[in-house]
């Protein structure tokens, strides 16, 4: 099998709990049909909102959500693309493999409905001064464990692109999902799993900074607070 993720834009005329429905919907149920094996979606909508302080954009319109798909094979996937774009304005598409660093196994929905907590999904660029295999070293083989220690995810999902399946899409090596009990984008001892203690803030803190400060391009990075909905598991 392998897994496509698409970086959807709404179309302006629509509403997110209109686009929500439709994706979530009609064309979840269409997606199915055309033999998903697996499907999550990630929505900016109304239920994150409380989160936008977590944004961090440089983009004049912000994603409005994403579809993860698995298919038997990439081959199949033009009906796919030609559902998403009959509700979009735009679409970006990607052929990645998944790394789960760490399962959901606490914040469980049933399927279909609000996973409970925040997602950030976080689209990375490999700062132009690292050579690939230092870019994804540093990444997969450091930064890893030093985020799970250092945050109060519940969920950390890394996909490293392969390749782009949508004409222009943006240069990103990686699209990551992280998810957050519903305080932490409000409360830093929260996000930052530090407890009661201060110190443990900013020790923690200091350390993911550090971390990602090794192989994150800041001016290139894009990071957006949404909501998760599993559709297949």
């Amino acid at each position: 099998m392998e897994k496509l993720v698409y970086v959807l834009w709404r179309q302006p005329e629509r509403s997110i709990g209109s686009f929500r429905e439709a994706i979530l919907g009609e064309v979840a149920s269409d997606l199915k049909g055309l033999g998903a094996r697996g499907l999550s979606v990630n929505l900016a909508d109304e239920l994150a909102a409380y989160a936008q302080g977590m944004r961090i954009t440089r983009m004049p319109e912000p994603p409005s959500g994403t579809v993860s798909i698995w298919l038997d094979t990439a081959l199949n996937r033009d009906p796919v693309q030609r559902l998403l774009e009959a509700v979009c304005q735009r679409l970006t598409g990607y052929l990645v493999l998944e790394s789960v660093p760490l399962v959901n196994s606490t914040q469980i929905a049933p399927l279909g409905e609000r996973t409970p907590g925040i997602t950030t999904v976080a689209f990375l660029e490999k700062p132009a001064a690292m050579t690939y295999e230092s870019w994804i070293g540093q990444w997969q083989g450091h930064h890893t464990q030093v985020a799970i220690e250092t945050q109060s995810t519940f969920l950390y999902i890394q996909n490293l692109i392969v390749r782009a399946v949508t004409p222009e899409a943006p240069p990103w090596c990686a699209i990551v999902e992280e998810g957050f009990p519903a305080e932490a984008p409000t409360d830093p001892m929260v996000f930052f799993a530090a407890g009661n203690s201060r110190e443990k803030l900013e020790e923690n803190r200091r350390r993911l900074l550090e971390s990602c400060g090794k192989f994150i391009d800041f001016a290139r990075l894009e990071s957006h607070p949404m909501s998760s909905y599993l559709l297949i598991g």
